[in-house]
């Protein structure tokens, strides 16, 4: 079979994100060359761009973003991209702002907008930056049409989320959680009565703290809260009944993502059901939960579904993939027949891709994690050189769904394995909460034995394996190669090198993740004074706003001049990798092939 080609690989394609229906009309936010872009589907008239080609729509607050628009029936208000104002557009006509312009650039931002019902309010989150550097967080409400500047109405906390109105319009509910605790590590859900100017009486607490994570809370059709708790070792669906939390999708599963961004809705109600998207390990499915209690499953082709689900008439929309398929958005009937509404066609027969397999290894401290192993294309006797992937986040995992670099390096004689170290998403709160005060440790090892494990079975070979990561993954990378002599090379991209450097300069929202995270021997530690012996190469945006190029420019001046620095002009933290890095890649773990 033919490799892929660099090229392909490197190309942009475009991403999927955050669906939204109105009636049986899907919008959706295409991520393109040229920004995120705002895109709706009707029956009768297809796919359009629905704004003026100088808008793209993108919230920055927590610089991860998501929640960036509000569609309804007559209007849509959007976050725009360049000044993070919001706008509204309506009637035809030109989008107009609707909050004041800040003292500078990106000082004001706004995320998980909502309409009040019976109003015409917005409430949503705001994200203030001082000009002494201090960021504040908070629930505002604002006149629909922009006639007056925003007014807070819930503030005190660290960060805020999810601020939902009942569909009678009079009361809230809302998730708050402070620092150093992220939102999958404790948070609390609050519910408030609107008063007619807005502000907020007889504040309820309803389920979360330090040690249960709550999120996505929705009101039913009839009124009733229901909410995302991990209570039970698992992130499940409950409802809210005279101060009890009742289980409406429960079991080893989970019902959430770690919310990274804002806007992910996992369940929606429809004709008296709870649709799900359910999450085991690297897989998803959609699961229907009957007035009777019953749970059925979807057949469904996707194995991949990004946590945005919403109704669309008698239909679901979502966006699905699996490990011939990139994402797609798709629309499917409660029989689970289905249409896809988009195309992302790169030409490349299925037959010729290398198919994920799970695989769970021992650690070395008698636990056990997990990942997704891919067999290169190519036949050989003799077992391959391995790639090893640490995937970013932390708190992420690596989803069962067409992965093009792990196809490329498949293609070209690897085997790779994609590693949801302890930490990753997917398997319960224990386990994601098990590389509390172990980062650059169990992380590091994990990877290491997940090798070790593959040698030792014949599907790797010794000494010819590699180690590549992002972002956090990326320290991940950084640590196996100072702590191990497992492999022979590593790649990083956006690394975190200094966690001491990395916390400081981080964004509010994540600044303080590594005081739960870090080991303790580890806090301050620069990883470039930790002894790393092997080939390594750094790829860095010179525009990256969580992690600074300066952390892989000391690393690589510090490091043996067999390391090297590849800087990417105009990237942020998400960049991708031009079609020359990707031969560097291929040149760099050539060699392992004829050690």
């Amino acid at each position: 079979m033919s490799p892929i080609p660099a090229e392909l690989v490197a190309r942009a394609t475009v991403s999927y994100d955050a669906v939204q229906t109105v009636g049986e009309t899907v919008y959706w936010i295409e991520g393109r060359p040229d920004g995120d872009v705002l895109v709706r589907w009707t029956a009768s008239d297809g796919q359009q761009d629905v704004l003026p080609e100088v808008f793209h729509v993108a919230s920055y607050v927590h610089e991860y973003g998501g929640g960036a628009y509000l569609a309804t029936e007559r209007d849509l208000w959007f976050c725009n991209a360049d000044d993070q104002r919001i706008y509204r557009a309506s009637d035809g006509r030109p989008p107009a702002p609707m909050t004041p312009a800040p003292a500078s650039p990106g000082a004001l931002r706004y995320a998980d907008l909502r309409l009040l019902p019976g109003t015409d309010k917005l409430i949503c989150v705001r994200e203030r930056h001082e000009a002494d550097g201090s960021v504040h967080n908070e629930l505002v409400i604002l006149p629909a049409d922009g006639s007056a500047d925003p007014k807070v109405i819930v503030s005190g906390d660290d960060f805020y989320m999810s601020p939902e109105p009942s569909p009678d319009g009079r009361r809230l509910a809302w998730v708050s959680w402070n620092a150093p605790l992220m939102p999958w590590d404790g948070s609390w859900l609050w519910v408030a009565d609107i008063r007619s100017d807005g502000t907020l009486t007889d504040l309820q607490f309803v389920a979360g703290g330090e040690d249960e994570s709550v999120c996505q809370p929705q009101w039913s059709p009839d009124g009733v809260l229901h909410l995302v708790s991990d209570r039970s070792g698992w992130w499940n669906l409950y409802a809210w009944h005279d101060g009890r939390l009742d289980p409406v999708v429960t079991g080893e599963f989970e019902v959430a993502a770690a919310p990274w961004e804002f806007g992910y809705r996992a369940y929606v109600f429809q004709n008296a059901q709870v649709i799900a998207i359910i999450q085991q390990g690297p897989e998803h499915h959609v699961v229907v939960r009957h007035p009777s209690g019953k749970v059925d499953r979807l057949a469904l082709l996707y194995t991949s579904i990004k946590p945005y689900l919403a109704t669309a008439g008698q239909s679901i929309a979502f966006i699905g993939s699996n490990p011939t398929q990139l994402p797609t958005v798709v629309l499917a009937d409660p029989n689970g027949s289905t249409y896809e509404l988009t195309t992302n066609e790169l030409g490349i027969d299925p037959v010729s891709l290398a198919r994920p397999e799970r695989f769970t290894f021992p650690t070395r401290d008698g636990g056990e994690a997990y990942g997704l192993y891919y067999p290169p294309t190519n036949e050989s006797d003799q077992p391959p050189p391995l790639l090893v992937r640490a995937h970013p986040g932390p708190t992420a995992n690596w989803p069962l769904r067409l992965d093009l670099p792990a196809q490329f390096f498949a293609s070209h004689g690897f085997a790779v394995a994609d590693i949801d170290y302890r930490g990753s998403t997917g398997y319960g709160r224990v386990y994601r909460l098990g590389l509390r005060g172990r980062w650059g440790t169990v992380d590091a090892t994990d990877c290491a034995d997940a090798a070790l494990h593959l040698a030792s079975i014949g599907r790797a070979s010794p000494g010819r394996i590699a180690i590549w990561g992002a972002s956090a993954g990326g320290y991940t990378v950084l640590r196996a190669l100072a702590t191990t002599d497992v492999f022979a090379a590593g790649i990083t991209r956006s690394a975190v090198a200094d966690l001491k450097t990395w916390s400081r300069a981080a964004p509010k929202f994540q600044a303080r993740h590594a005081e739960l995270l870090h080991s303790e021997h580890l806090c301050g530690a620069d990883v470039s004074k930790t002894g790393i012996r092997y080939p390594l190469l750094l790829i860095h945006g010179d525009e990256d706003r969580v992690t600074s190029l300066s952390q892989a420019q000391i690393l690589a001046q510090r490091l043996d001049p067999t390391s090297h620095l590849v800087v990417v002009p105009r990237a942020r933290h998400t960049l991708r990798m031009p079609s020359d890095v990707h031969y560097v890649l291929c040149v760099e773990l050539d060699h392992l092939r004829s050690m």
